[in-house]
């Protein structure tokens, strides 16, 4: 079991991202969303979780994540079509950010989440969301 990840200094991030947050946020978008988003905001919190991945990386990923989950963004993620192109948008430059530390497993797990997510009406979010 890895330790919850720690950001480099005090932002306001951590006010709006945690893993059951992000859970909940996937589930509700899940079809709205697109799979693409699903998966790259799944592959960033893997790698995010790995012991192996850097503060400063973490940070990034925290705030890409955190934008995805934050309730009043720049686009409502309620506008169909456009909703989620800013989310999409923060998620891909923290993914190229970060891409270095990005590995095989992160986004194999990834994937199998994304499916489980598209698979199921309510599904249970894994234990690695409750660390």
């Amino acid at each position: 079991m890895s330790d919850p990840p720690h950001l480099p200094i005090p932002l306001s991030a951590p006010r709006w991202y945690s893993a059951p947050r992000l859970w909940r946020t996937l589930r509700k978008a899940a079809v709205r969303a697109g799979r693409q988003t699903l998966l790259t905001a799944l592959t960033l919190f893997y790698c995010l979780q790995d012991r192996d991945t850097p503060t400063w990386a973490k940070g990034v990923i925290v705030g890409a994540l955190g934008y995805l989950v934050l309730p009043t963004d720049l686009i409502p993620d309620m506008i169909p079509g456009a909703g989620f192109g800013d989310d999409w948008g923060a998620l891909v430059a923290a993914l190229g950010t970060v891409a270095a530390y990005i590995k095989d497993e992160h986004q194999m797990k990834a994937a199998a989440q994304v499916e489980r997510l598209l698979g199921s009406d309510h599904p249970a979010p894994p234990p690695e969301f409750f660390k």
